[in-house]
Formats: structure tokens, C-alpha cells, sequence
């Protein structure tokens, strides 16, 4: 359906014109500074409504015009765009046709953290082919959509545990997980990561995306749970946090070997001293 744009700039009489919008069947009058806009469905007479607004406002500037329908379901996906990030990308499934599986994490964007489109996520992304191993086991804090999870099972872990506390994420998780054809080596955990953790470790590596503070309180309980070559990967914390970060790392045993940087946030692969 189309739709009738209406955009009134009223005389003297501006409580009496948006009266009789409403009149005249409009469902709600935004005010944009010093006009009232509304719209109507594409078959109303414009002709009818011009004369309303005319009759309760003679002075009145009145404009109408059709305007195509939008189909909102649609057009928000313009928005989201595939992200190539060195070994992996991080697409939508109406953007996947052609595109290699074993290179590509599909993910369809929902409220769950963890589509691509935040920098965080893409740090993590961008570090983890020099961290995974063939085999390796891994577990996935605050594991959201579980992306981060699929990448390293399609870099070659052989099994992954993604453990998130967020209800309203688990579903979304369990989708992903199926649409890029991992399940059989990805696991997810609905719980506290201070739970569950420690009964799947050891693991060789250790994936969080979480905000520095909450971070900082697992770094012990990360480091119980690696094995003796294990190695971790920490994103969700502000540049402007990173040498706040380095110095409480340096002070818990752990040393930086690589970092990523994108806008605001900064990512940092680490292993204990």
C-alpha cells in the first residue's frame, strides 16, 4: 500500500488544524518544529482532507503527496553488510550466496550480541587464527549469538562450549550453530560462566567478550581452567582502558601477545608468564 504524506504549516488556528487530521481519520500527528505531519493510506481522498485542514485553519499551508510503501522487514537489512575479516567473514544469509562455508560465519541479526557489526566482536575475530590449534578445545564466555564459538570450530577446534547467562540469546545461539554446520563440535550452556567454566576446563583456549570489570574478576578462574600451553582472548574493553587493562594483566601473571584495535575498543590475545 502507499501512502499519503500529509504536512500541514498551520495559520493562527494550529489546535483546530491537528483536530481536524484526526477528524478526517489520521491515527497520529507528529510536530515537527512548526509543521504537524501525518500520514494517510494511499486511497484517501487528498482533496477531502486539503478541504478539513482549509475549513478548521484558512490560512494553512497545506502539502500531500503519495509516497511508496516501505517494507520495514526489508529495508533494515541494508544496514547490515558482510564484514571480511582475514581467514573468516561474518556475513548474513542473504548475503552468503557464493561464499566459501568453511571461511564464512552466517549469522542472522537478532537482539543477541554478536553479528559482526560491533568491533569487538571482529577483534576477536581478527586475532583468533594465530590462537586457534587443530584440536583444541575451547570455551566461550558470554558466548551471545555464539559466533566467536563457530569461528573457532571452523578454524579447527575440535570442540567448543559456549556458555552465556542471556535467555534471549540461546535460541538465536542454538540457530547459528546449525546454520553454519557445526553443532557437533559446538555445546551451549545456558548459565553463569563462573559455573560452568570450571567443569568443562581444561581448555586450551578461553574466549571472553565482556566488559573489562567483569573480565578482570574471571582472569583467575581463566587461568585455573587452561591447560599449560593454553592462551586466552579478551575483547569488550575500551582503548582508553588498555593500559588500566595491561598493568592489572601484568600483575596477574599474564603477558600480551598480540592486540587489535577498531575505533574505541581494544582486543588482546594473552598467556600466563
Amino acid at each position: 500500500m502507499n501512502w499519503l504524506a500529509v504536512r500541514v504549516r498551520p495559520g493562527a488556528a494550529r489546535e483546530e488544524a491537528m483536530a481536524a487530521l484526526f477528524a478526517v481519520g489520521s491515527e497520529g500527528v507528529h510536530e515537527a518544529g512548526d509543521e504537524l505531519v501525518t500520514h494517510f493510506p494511499g486511497d484517501t481522498d487528498a482533496d477531502v482532507v486539503r478541504a478539513a485542514i482549509l475549513a478548521a485553519d484558512p490560512a494553512a499551508c497545506v502539502t500531500i503527496s503519495l509516497i511508496p510503501a516501505v517494507d520495514w522487514a526489508q529495508e533494515w537489512k541494508k544496514g547490515v553488510r558482510a564484514h571480511d575479516l582475514g581467514a573468516l567473514s561474518i556475513v548474513p544469509p542473504w548475503l552468503a550466496e557464493g561464499r566459501d562455508p568453511a571461511r564464512t560465519i552466517v549469522i542472522e541479526p537478532q537482539m543477541a550480541f554478536g553479528t559482526g557489526e560491533h568491533q569487538t566482536t571482529r577483534g576477536v575475530v581478527r586475532l583468533l587464527p594465530a590462537v586457534i590449534r587443530a584440536g583444541d578445545r575451547v570455551a566461550d564466555v558470554g558466548s551471545g549469538s555464539a559466533v566467536l564459538s563457530i569461528a573457532a570450530a571452523k578454524l579447527g577446534a575440535a570442540h567448543v562450549t559456549a556458555i552465556e547467562i542471556d535467555h534471549d540469546s540461546i535460541e538465536n545461539a542454538h540457530e547459528n550453530v546449525e546454520r553454519n554446520g557445526v553443532a557437533d563440535r559446538v555445546t551451549i550452556f545456558e548459565g553463569d560462566a563462573a559455573v560452568f567454566l570450571p567443569l568443562v576446563a581444561p581448555v586450551r583456549v578461553v574466549l571472553a567478550n565482556i566488559i573489562s570489570s567483569v573480565l578482570i574478576e574471571m582472569l583467575p578462574m581463566i587461568a585455573t581452567s587452561l591447560t599449560a600451553d593454553g592462551e586466552a582472548v579478551l575483547s569488550g574493553i575500551l582503548l582508553e582502558e588498555r593500559e588500566m587493562m595491561r598493568g592489572e594483566l601484568e600483575t596477574m601473571g599474564w603477558d600480551v601477545t598480540a592486540e587489535d584495535v577498531e575505533g574505541l575498543w581494544w582486543s588482546a590475545r594473552i598467556v600466563r608468564r
